[in-house]
């Protein structure tokens, strides 16, 4: 993978699932609370996820965790279809470039192909400077609480 300076990515291990979910909780309800309600957080993050079913997910997926100091900073994964699932960083870490990080990693993973990704309001803006566009805004819908997001593009180069 890359070391750089202090920040390590390597890929995802069935140990990591306890503290990436904590990370993924922490990033929601610290983070994204600047652009969704409470209601919104809680059905997001509810903090009850499907262990098992993040795990399989994460193994049957090109995933990637980025490490400072030990400490899980970060991660993304990618499935077969070139979906970017998941991409989250710390709350203690943000502005760091770890996200962009491990998105070029798993964009090298997809090269070649259309990368797709369902970008909430907080990350748009991530995802455009990184060369994604728009195809349409969407609303989800979580136990009856709608969350706006994004369907976003980008086709990676060899």
């Amino acid at each position: 993978m890359k070391k750089d300076s202090t920040l390590f990515l390597r890929k995802y291990s069935e140990e990591d699932l306890n503290e990436i979910a904590d990370l993924f909780y922490n990033t929601v309800h610290f983070i994204n609370i600047r652009d969704y309600s409470l209601s919104q957080v809680n059905v997001w993050a509810d903090g009850k996820i499907d262990f098992d079913k993040w795990n399989r997910s994460f193994l049957k997926h090109y995933s990637i965790v980025a490490l400072k100091h030990d400490a899980i900073v970060g991660f993304g994964d990618i499935d077969k279809t070139h979906y970017l699932d998941r991409l989250f960083v710390h709350k203690d870490y943000q502005g760091q470039g770890i996200a962009s990080a491990i998105c070029n990693e798993l964009e090298k993973h997809a090269a070649g192909h259309q990368v797709t990704v369902h970008a909430s309001i907080t990350a748009k803006g991530f995802f455009e400077n990184k060369g994604y566009r728009v195809l349409k805004e969407q609303q989800v819908e979580r136990s009856g609480i709608l969350l706006k997001n994004y369907v976003m593009e980008k086709y990676i180069r060899q």
